[in-house]
C-alpha cells in the first residue's frame, strides 16, 4: 500500500515560478506514482504579492479542493488564509510568515484527528513551518522531512532585513531545535547541504530542483521564436525571466543595458512580477533607455517557446546571496540548452556548479564592469559548447524522474 504524505509550506500550484512551482510538481508526481497526498498551503500569491484568481474572493477563509489519479493517488489541497503585503518589507514578511504559520497550526491540529500520514514534508522558506512539522509528528509519530530551499535566516541576516542580533539568535535556536527533531534534512544544492550539515550537526541529502523535460526542451528556428514575442530576427535577446526582488540586484541589467544602448540590435528584456518591480521601470524611465523591454510573467503553454527565444539568459545575484539558495530559473534555462550567464562569486555553490561543468558563463556578483564584460564576450563569442554541455547536465542530473525516484528511496 501507498504511503500518505502531507506537506506544509505556503508556497503551492499553480504559483508559475518559484518554490510553488516546484512543491508542485512534487506531490503532482507522488500522486500519479499511487501517494495520498495532502498540502496545507496558502493561497497561491507569489510573485504578484496578491491572491490571484480565481481564489481572491475566498481569501479570507479555509478552502479544501481535491483531485483523484487514475493511479489511485490523490490529491487534497488545505488553503489557509495569512496577510500578504503589497510591497513586502522584513517586518511584513515575519508578520506573513506568523499570520500563515497560526492558520496553518489550526488546520495540521485538525487533520492530526484523522487517518495518520506516514511522512510530513515541511518546506523552507519559512523556516518555522518546521514546527508545525515537529507538532504532527508529536502527535501521530509520522516520520519528519524538513526541506530547505533557500538558508532563510542567513539570508535576512546578509541583507540586513532584520539587524537585531538577539532576534536573529532566537530565530537560529529555533531552527536548531527543528534540525534536532527531524527524521530527514535535504536542501537543493551541494554548497547548501554542508553548510546545513555543519550547523545542523546531522546528515543532510541533496534533493535539487529539478526539470520537467516533456514541458522544457530545445526549439529550432529561434527567428520565428521572436518574431512571435515581437522581436526582430536579428535581434540579440538578453532575457532575465523570474521573481524580481531585491535579493538579486537587478539594477545591474538596467546599467548594462545602458552600456549597450549604442547598439540597438541589444535588446533587454525582463519577464516576471515583484515587488522591485515598479522601481526597475522608474529607473529605466528617468534614464530614458529604449533597448529594455519588461514583459508580465508568461503562461505555461508559451513559457518553453518563450525561453527558447533568448540569445543570452541572465541568472543575477548579490555576492552575499550565491552561496545560499539555488535560482530555480537555473533549471529550465539548462534544459532548454540556453546560454546562462551567472553572477556568483568564486567558492560559493553556484561558481562551482558552471565552472566544475562548463554550463554557462560567470561574472563576479556585484560587479557591474564584469557584468558587462561577460555580455560582451557572450554576443561576441561561439559558445555552442556552453549550450550543449547546459542540456546535457540537465538530462544527466536534473530531470524530474531521476530526482523523485531518489527521494523516494530516501522517504522508505
Amino acid at each position: 500500500m501507498k504511503k500518505r504524505i502531507l506537506l506544509i509550506g505556503y508556497n503551492y500550484f499553480p504559483e508559475p515560478t518559484g518554490i510553488g512551482k516546484y512543491s508542485g510538481e512534487m506531490i503532482e508526481w507522488l500522486a500519479t506514482a499511487g501517494y495520498t497526498c495532502e498540502v496545507i498551503t496558502a493561497y497561491p500569491y507569489y510573485p504578484f504579492w496578491k491572491v490571484q484568481e480565481p481564489y481572491y474572493a475566498k481569501r479570507y477563509g479555509y478552502h479544501t479542493e481535491k483531485q483523484n489519479f487514475a493511479s489511485g493517488g490523490s490529491i487534497t489541497i488545505h488553503r489557509c488564509p495569512m496577510y500578504i503585503p503589497e510591497k513586502p518589507s522584513g517586518l511584513k514578511r515575519m508578520l506573513l510568515d506568523l499570520s500563515f504559520s497560526v492558520s496553518a497550526f489550526f488546520k495540521t491540529a485538525q487533520l492530526s484527528f484523522g487517518q495518520r500520514f506516514d511522512n510530513v514534508i515541511a518546506v523552507a522558506p519559512s523556516f518555522q513551518f518546521g514546527l508545525l512539522g515537529v507538532f504532527y509528528k508529536k502527535i501521530k509519530g509520522a516520520k519528519l522531512i524538513y526541506h530547505v530551499h533557500d538558508m532563510q535566516i542567513e539570508v535576512a541576516q546578509d541583507l540586513k532585513m532584520i539587524k537585531s542580533k538577539p532576534v536573529i539568535d532566537l530565530l537560529f535556536k529555533v531552527e536548531k531545535y527543528i534540525f534536532n527533531q527531524t527524521d530527514i534534512v535535504s536542501s537543493i544544492s551541494e554548497q547548501m547541504v554542508n553548510r546545513i550539515k555543519a550547523k545542523a550537526n546531522k546528515e543532510v541529502i541533496l534533493f535539487p530542483n529539478w526539470v520537467d523535460n516533456t514541458k522544457f526542451f530545445p526549439l529550432e528556428n529561434k527567428n520565428f521564436l521572436k518574431e512571435s514575442f515581437g522581436f526582430a530576427p536579428t535581434d540579440k535577446v538578453i532575457l532575465y525571466s523570474g521573481g524580481i526582488g531585491e535579493k538579486q540586484g537587478l539594477e545591474a541589467i538596467v546599467y548594462a543595458a545602458q552600456e549597450f544602448k549604442q547598439q540597438p540590435e541589444v535588446k533587454f528584456l525582463i519577464c516576471g512580477s515583484g515587488p522591485y518591480k515598479e522601481k526597475l521601470m522608474a529607473l529605466v524611465a528617468e534614464m530614458g533607455l529604449s533597448n529594455i523591454t519588461f514583459f508580465p510573467l508568461q503562461p505555461v503553454e508559451k513559457f518553453n517557446a518563450f525561453l527558447n527565444l533568448a540569445d543570452l539568459h541572465l541568472v543575477i545575484q548579490k555576492a552575499n546571496a550565491s552561496d545560499l539558495m539555488m535560482p530555480s530559473k537555473l533549471t529550465t534555462i539548462l534544459a532548454v540548452g540556453g546560454l546562462a550567464l551567472i553572477t556568483a562569486n568564486e567558492g560559493s555553490g553556484l561558481h562551482m556548479l558552471v565552472r566544475n561543468h562548463q554550463v554557462g558563463i560567470l561574472a563576479e556578483a556585484e560587479n557591474q564592469q564584469a557584468l558587462n564584460n561577460a555580455i560582451r564576450y557572450a554576443l561576441d563569442n561561439r559558445t555552442d559548447n556552453l549550450r550543449h554541455n547546459a542540456q546535457q547536465y540537465a538530462e544527466n542530473y536534473l530531470f524530474i524522474d531521476k530526482i523523485m525516484t531518489e527521494f523516494v528511496k530516501n522517504l522508505n
